[in-house]
């Protein structure tokens, strides 16, 4: 006798909970729990990691991060405005930004911001201003994109009425595009700062002092110093702090920008 569909989607849903169960007793038969513990959660060694782990490396990671984000939002939003220029040199320019840092790793920025400029035009900068413009320049690319998106996505309603009450087109950008194309993108803006929060990591490539260490080297430092990957653990758990209340608060944001949006097509309507 053929089973109905409900009756097949129960069978498919109790044998995936049988092979759940199956490949959890296994690990708990199977696996090694002495080596396991002492890897990830070996107490001796994160007792050594704090405070430090949270009172300097955290603290340095969200600097670091939050210096580029700053700077990126500035560039991202010049070169949104030059990729709307009526003025062809303006786009091609921005277009050719935009490209470029989106195609290249953020490694190579940093490395070149790191020993490249200091050995090509003996300029050096400290660990900050390095950290600043290579996530600035990184992040500029796809907050330009964001930004674009957002400023294209106002309602052409929206600038005839500034328009039509005599504000010019600056002014009518500035007081009125702009604004609304932030809390249309503030979503995405939020993805763009966890994602560059996780880049912020690449800084441990250059030369840093232990007041300046960042999550990702302060745990490389410990995995070091104690043979156990429990200071890779502690960093990537403070890693969470940041990005998971990112990652809600992002939630959020689509949620209630959704709503927004919902309640003005029935008002237009």
């Amino acid at each position: 006798m053929a089973m109905s569909r409900r009756q097949r989607a129960r069978a498919v849903r109790g044998v995936q909970y049988a092979v759940l169960v199956v490949a959890v007793v296994l690990l708990v038969v199977l696996a090694d729990w002495g080596t396991i513990r002492h890897a990830f959660f070996n107490m001796e060694a994160a007792s050594t990691q704090f405070p430090e782990v949270f009172t300097s490396a955290l603290v340095n990671t969200v600097i670091y991060t939050a210096l580029g984000f700053g700077l990126g939002l500035g560039i991202g939003l010049v070169l949104a405005l030059m990729k709307l220029s009526s003025v062809g040199p303006y786009r091609w320019l921005a277009t050719l930004y935009i490209e470029f840092f989106r195609g290249i790793p953020a490694l190579l920025v940093f490395i070149a911001l790191g020993f490249g400029v200091p050995l090509a035009f003996n300029l050096r900068f400290d660990i900050y201003s390095t950290a600043a413009i290579a996530l600035g320049l990184v992040g500029s690319a796809y907050i330009a994109e964001t930004l674009r998106a957002g400023i294209q996505a106002v309602p052409p309603g929206q600038i005839e009425a500034a328009r039509s009450l005599g504000m010019s087109q600056t002014r009518t950008t500035i007081t009125v595009v702009i604004p609304q194309a932030f809390r249309i993108i503030l979503p995405p803006l939020t993805n763009e700062l966890i994602l560059l929060t996780k880049d912020s990591s690449l800084i441990y490539l250059l030369g840093l002092t232990r007041d300046e260490f960042e999550l990702a080297k302060f745990g490389r430092e410990g995995l070091n110093t104690t043979n156990s990957l429990t200071p890779i653990l502690l960093a990537g758990l403070a890693y969470l702090i940041i990005t998971v209340p990112l990652g809600y608060l992002s939630r959020y944001l689509e949620r209630r920008t959704g709503r927004k949006q919902d309640e003005g097509l029935k008002v237009t309507a």
